[in-house]
């Protein structure tokens, strides 16, 4: 659990990284920028022997999704909605993650179900207390996208790391971000690319693609196969209240204090029990 929390404090920086520097360049723009930062982090830790053609096309299928499809839709929602907003919206990754694994497992785990929901309830203490919503349909539905395409594929990859034991994660995490990256530049070569980028914008793409896509993605998949699908939906959250957090004490920005300590004691909660036997 302890990489996913170190994940966590990561990508903490990265809602107000991107509200301040980045949000006039294109989705696709910084989803292939980030992604092929990370790319070129794994690449030379790629070790194909043994993985079979079906199993590689897999790994980049799921990168594909979990990576790809997901940053698309989440830098996307940014011009519909507020920083804020978009962190209200992605709590519901939680639900998402319990209730896929346990289809794929045929069973419902009811105390993973409800740490999910304490989780949920946990973060929007702080988010919707901080906040006054304005939220659009398109917003609402790009986030969901977002959700639901990094819930599958961490889920997905936990599921396979189970069932290949004797595989290595930094062999083949350079696949996952392959197919993250194909994604993203399709989107790019579609729409075309900045002419000039402000040393800050490079500077928080260099951060965002080898810190929180590249050691980030990776910290937090080989967590996931640590920890149960409770404990693992439960920790999509910690990120919420954390980017709160640093928003108030790095980016300058005001929030209800009480209501954020009362959402980590929720969030602390909803892990002791979702780790409870």
């Amino acid at each position: 659990m302890s990489w996913l929390l170190l994940v966590s404090l990561i990508w903490a920086f990265s809602f107000g990284l991107i509200k301040r520097h980045l949000v006039g360049l294109d989705s696709g723009f910084i989803s292939a920028a980030r992604l092929g930062l990370a790319l070129l982090v794994f690449a030379p830790l790629l070790r194909l022997r043994g993985i079979s053609l079906r199993t590689g096309t897999m790994l980049a299928g799921l990168g594909a999704v979990q990576f790809g499809v997901m940053y698309l839709a989440y830098n996307a929602s940014f011009r519909f909605l507020h920083a804020y907003e978009v962190a209200l919206l992605t709590i519901t990754t939680p639900i998402l993650v319990t209730l896929l694994a346990d289809a794929l497992e045929h069973t419902l785990r009811p105390r993973a179900l409800f740490a999910a929901l304490l989780a949920v309830a946990g973060t929007a203490l702080v988010v919707w207390r901080s906040s006054h919503l304005t939220v659009t349909l398109a917003g609402v539905a790009l986030v969901q996208l977002s959700n639901a395409a990094f819930a599958f594929g961490q889920v997905f990859y936990r599921r396979w790391r189970l069932q290949a034991p004797a595989a290595r994660d930094r062999d083949v995490f350079g696949l996952l971000h392959l197919g993250g990256f194909g994604v993203a530049l399709v989107a790019m070569l579609a729409r075309g690319t900045p002419t000039t980028l402000s040393a800050s914008q490079v500077g928080t793409l260099l951060y965002l693609g080898v810190l929180a896509s590249g050691l980030g993605f990776f910290l937090w998949n080989v967590g996931a196969t640590r920890v149960n699908a409770g404990t693992l939906a439960v920790m999509n959250n910690v990120k919420v209240p954390l980017a709160i957090a640093v928003a108030l004490l790095f980016f300058g920005e005001r929030t209800n204090l009480p209501w954020l300590l009362a959402s980590g004691a929720v969030l602390a909660a909803a892990v002791w029990l979702a780790e409870k036997r």
